[in-house]
């Protein structure tokens, strides 16, 4: 007689136990009958516990026979207790009401927003930081970016004083990733892979999910970690929901106003005897911005103390933001989840830029005169980036079985149409400059005449990148009850495709019979705060004087190729993991396993071949497995342990992979500046550590270590005189370094003075800290250096004091990050390392509700004017100043739910 092997066995005794367990399924409401979302339900002195979700609905799936004591807690109200008797093979129904109604201030405003987020990081299975809109969707920054800064370890990179990309832990946004509701987005710009978060319209985004340790289910491409952004639907409003928010900012430094407006609408719908199973969200915004900024720039030309070159630039800039999001969920059944999410989001830069720049014939001390080359360029572009997403997918309950799954296809592109890349204009004259830090520069009256400058030459260009993404994931859990624990085994697979496609065309027109003086092409002076600027270059007259020559007789063929490139990846991913609950303990761990075919495709071109180009192939494969395991302990109901271990990776940029290679001059002269499609990926081990203690509903004093052990980080190098290009006086290209090490402590408190008498009794504060220090080695030839890790603050801190009493909400904040390494120019020589000086930037907010559903704001951002800095070395050695001013915003919102 055959037997039947062990594991079927196993296997089939764990179907059967399971089999047996019961099911608890129900839906929590207040006093008043408002459905509750991120509420608790735990089955007191068990391992079974878990969160309510849309519609105040929650699932237990597996628990054994017994009378339980099921707790509820939810943020700002009290505790409440049910018992309930669980049988064998049978589905408990509850509907769960409690006492208390829930006021209007955990609805609406700080401390609805406060009280979400905090109760979405104490609930999490591993480490997270969490921004979250209030009931009506509001956050209480600007957008979403401006929202993430104020949470511990993160920073912003900003745009033109706009805080667009997010920094996690002091690692740049293209060593992070964005995913929108688990699907990954890509990025419009031409050579980056990070994503700006402004992209998406805010009044249809529920929560901001900073994950900064990884489970296996988790893309593991990061090095410091995931924003997840996730948008509400429906489900998570109580009936039908509108908002409708009309704004007007006003910029001080080019005195320019700018209308803002978004919608959002959402309800619920019956499907014949299916109650409330269908749901519909709508979201759309509009943001047409208009400033601009003052700038002078060295880009490091310093000659020890002596300056060789400076620019003062003037920038005029109209940023245009549409977008819109739509979510469809169908929900048959508590069993059973449907949805289809879809974003559209446009992104119009125009940018305006003003060049007046002079090159000394001999490096230049400030104050005194000397002669120099002057130049007056105009630069004048439209970037038109778009951003199309769209992801089907659902949930599915068998008894102890549950299945996710999803299908997502999304693009980008960066549409750059025919512009103004530079129209130059020159002079001489003698001049000198006052200051290193903002090394502006004068002389006499014959420097701001239009007619003493001479035509150049004129560059036009355009063009288009594409990226394209496409994926598709399934996860399989299995739930199990093993008495004095709960273990969850989950699997799963992920195939993704990613293109990157650039094309660019460069256009230079010289020896044209055109007027030839910049006074045939004047516009007004410029609007410059820094310096005498004098005439600014009129754009319709550049186009004006070109227009009747055919673009194709003047386009420049090395330039127009040897930018383009393909990058194609083809992304594989499996893995296994398991959770497992004890009454006071939770344990995440498994493997993750990710392959990536990559091609790239560029253009080779010498200068002593005749311009002869070439195509330049390559391929590359890479594997990895990438164990990983997180722990939480609960001390107590309040304060929990929790300690990760993780291991990730982050891909090259496109820049970085970019083939394209053009080679000047002759053997033993070549100059050469390319990218290195044979890259590998930096990869890191995490390590993390923290203690979290929760108080009342929006109260939190925590602090977190972590560590991070980088492999194989990238950085810029001249690679001339080393094996294969011995005869090259200049190779600059990206190579792998090393090892690099990053760690750092955070803390964040968080409190509202509930105790006071009033109205102290509406204080809230809320301060936090991260402190890191990071070590990097770069090598060459003859040596080697330690820095620090590129875009790391050794500190950023950020301070609020609010006030909000549910009818007036006011809050003052700060933002600060310290000085960190922007760029290396010279790998010997740290005297030419760019920094970015410290930033620290003052914003206030007060918001009315006027009426139930009509709410007034008034908004002051960078108070004391905070200016961008970049020094070279040393910071009395100007690189980038650059100056915005002051905003003030006004604006209303009308809601209905």
């Amino acid at each position: 007689m055959k037997k039947a092997p062990l594991f079927a066995v196993t296997a089939l005794a764990l179907c059967a136990q399971a089999w047996a367990d019961g099911r608890i399924q129900g839906q929590l409401q207040d006093g008043a009958g408002q459905k509750l979302i991120g509420a608790t339900i735990h089955l007191e002195n068990s391992p079974y516990r878990t969160q309510t979700g849309p519609e105040g609905r929650f699932v237990l799936p597996s628990v054994r026979k017994g009378q339980y004591q099921l707790l509820i807690q939810y943020p700002g109200l009290a505790s409440e207790t049910r018992t309930i008797d669980v049988q064998d093979e049978h589905t408990l129904e509850l509907l769960l009401t409690l006492a208390a109604k829930v006021e209007r201030i955990t609805v609406v405003g700080q401390v609805a927003s406060l009280g979400r987020a905090l109760n979405i990081q104490k609930n999490a299975d591993n480490i997270v930081t969490v921004a979250s809109a209030d009931g009506i969707g509001q956050y209480p920054d600007d957008n979403a970016t401006e929202a993430l800064q104020r949470l511990p370890g993160i920073s912003i990179e900003r745009d033109q004083g706009e805080g667009r990309f997010v920094r996690i832990r002091g690692l740049a946004p293209d060593l992070n990733t964005v995913t929108y509701n688990g699907a990954n987005i890509p990025a419009p710009e031409s050579g980056r892979r990070a994503v700006a978060l402004d992209v998406i319209p805010s009044d249809l985004l529920g929560t901001l999910e900073v994950a900064k340790s990884l489970t296996p289910e988790m893309d593991a491409n990061t090095l410091g970690g995931n924003v997840e952004m996730k948008s509400l639907t429906a489900f998570d409003h109580d009936g039908r929901f509108f908002s409708f928010t009309a704004e007007g900012s006003y910029n001080k430094l080019r005195d320019k106003t700018s209308p803002k407006a978004s919608a959002a609408w959402s309800d619920t719908f019956d499907l014949g005897s299916q109650v409330d199973a269908l749901g519909i969200a709508l979201a759309a915004s509009y943001y047409d911005r208009k400033f601009g900024s003052d700038n002078v720039e060295t880009g490091g030309a310093w000659d020890g103390a002596l300056l060789e070159e400076t620019d003062m630039r003037d920038y005029s800039i109209s940023r245009k933001r549409k977008g819109l999001a739509a979510n469809i969920d169908y929900r048959p059944s508590d069993n059973h989840q449907f949805y289809l999410r879809g974003l559209y989001s446009q992104f119009k830069d125009h940018e305006t830029r003003q060049s007046y720049s002079a090159e000394w014939e001999d490096a230049a001390e400030p104050g005194v005169d000397g002669p120099a080359d002057l130049t007056r360029a105009l630069k004048d572009r439209v970037e038109d980036q778009f951003i199309k997403s769209l992801s089907v997918g659902g949930k599915s309950n068998w008894q102890d079985w549950t299945l996710k799954y999803q299908l997502s296809t999304s693009s980008a592109e960066e549409e750059l149409p025919f512009g103004v890349k530079a129209a130059k204009f020159e002079y001489s004259g003698n001049i000198h400059y006052a200051s290193g830090d903002k090394p502006v520069f004068e002389g006499d009256d014959s420097l701001l005449d239009a007619a003493n400058y001479q035509l150049g030459k004129i560059e036009m260009y355009q063009h288009d990148a594409t990226d394209h993404n496409r994926s598709v994931r399934a996860d399989l859990t299995r739930h199990l009850d093993l008495g004095a624990s709960t273990l969850d085994i989950q699997g799963g697979i992920k195939l993704g495709e990613r293109k990157k496609d650039m094309d660019e065309d460069t256009f230079t027109y010289k020896k044209l019979a055109i007027p030839d003086t910049l006074a045939d092409y004047a516009g007004a002076n410029a609007d410059y705060g820094l310096a005498p600027f004098g005439p600014t270059i009129s754009t319709s007259a550049i186009l004006a004087a070109i227009s009747g020559y055919d673009r194709a007789d003047y386009r420049d063929d090395v330039d127009s190729l040897i930018n383009d490139y393909h990058v194609k990846e083809d992304n594989k991913a499996a893995y296994l993991m398991a959770t497992s609950r004890w009454d006071d303990l939770l344990l995440v761990g498994g493997l993750r396993y990710e392959k990536t075919r990559r091609d790239t495709r560029g253009y080779s071109i010498f200068e002593d071949q005749d311009d002869a180009a070439t195509v330049s192939q390559y391929h590359k494969d890479e594997d990895r497995w990438l164990p990983s395991l997180n722990l939480k302990y609960n001390l107590d109901d309040d304060t929990l342990v929790r300690a990760a271990y993780s291991n990730s990776f982050v891909r090259p940029t496109y820049d970085q992979l970019a083939p394209g290679l053009y080679r000047e001059g002759d053997a033993g002269d070549f100059e050469a500046e390319f990218g290195n499609p044979e890259l590998r990926s930096m990869t890191s081990a995490n390590y993390d550590l923290s203690l979290e203690h929760y108080s009342g509903d929006i109260g939190v004093a925590s602090i977190g270590a972590f560590y991070k052990d980088i492999k194989h980080f990238i950085y810029r190098a001249d690679l001339a005189g080393s094996a294969g290009f011995e005869d090259y006086d200049q190779a600059l290209t990206y190579i792998n370094g090393n090892s690099a090490d990053l760690y750092g402590v955070e803390l964040n408190f968080v409190t509202r003075f509930d105790s006071l008498p009033a109205p102290f009794n509406h204080l809230i504060f809320s301060a936090n800290g991260t402190w890191t220090d990071s070590t990097a080695t770069l090598s060459w030839d003859s040596g080697s250096r330690d820095l620090p890790f590129p875009s790391q603050s050794d500190k950023t801190a950020n301070l609020a004091l609010g006030y909000d009493d549910g009818t007036l909400s006011l809050r003052i904040s700060a933002a600060y990050q310290s000085k960190y390494l922007l760029e290396v120019d010279d790998v010997t020589d740290s005297r030419y390392d760019l920094y970015a000086d410290s930033h620290l930037q003052w914003d206030f907010i007060a918001k009315w509700s006027a009426t139930p559903n009509l709410q007034l704001s008034f908004k002051a951002l960078n108070l004391n004017d905070e200016p961008y800095y970049v020094y070279t070395g040393r910071s009395a050695l100007n690189a980038q100043y650059e100056t915005y001013g002051r905003s003030f915003q006004l604006g209303l919102q009308y809601h209905a739910f």
